[in-house]
């Protein structure tokens, strides 16, 4: 649904706020086009974002930066606009996903510290000892 509004005092273009925000104007559209933003309009049709504009898609971006799918995150603000009575099923979606986040955390980290290890490894630090046969194991590892 579009809004036409009078400006407010701070708003900020679709140009500004992709700018501000990293995000493309494109990005901005297609969040706008799916429902996650619904953002005012001057009398010509522009974009006009407020500062509440921007905070939701700060949110939105974090979230996506993490993983969360967006059909997640349509359904994290449908709920958002159905009132306060909804906070249970929101926080529900934001524990679960602060879950898989914290196990893919956990992953990289073991991920890392091979990583680590090897550089230490190739860099001279370390010698490693083949347990099968008492020799430094090959380059190949």
């Amino acid at each position: 649904m579009t809004v036409v509004v009078t400006p407010p005092e701070e708003s900020y273009s679709i140009g500004a706020v992709a700018e501000r925000l990293g995000l493309s104007a494109h990005t901005l559209r297609y969040y706008e086009r799916i429902g996650l933003l619904e953002v005012a309009r001057d009398p010509a049709g522009r974009r006009l974002f407020c500062e509440g504009d921007i905070a939701r898609l700060g949110l939105i971006t974090h979230l996506r930066a993490a993983d969360l799918p967006i059909g997640r995150i349509q359904r994290y603000f449908a709920l958002a606009a159905e009132g306060p009575h909804t906070e249970p099923e929101r926080l529900a979606i934001l524990e679960q996903h602060r879950d898989e986040v914290r196990a893919r955390l956990a992953s990289l980290e073991a991920a890392l510290a091979t990583i680590e290890f090897k550089i230490a490894r190739y860099g001279g630090t370390i010698t490693i000892t083949d347990t099968c046969n008492e020799n430094p194991t090959s380059e190949e590892n």
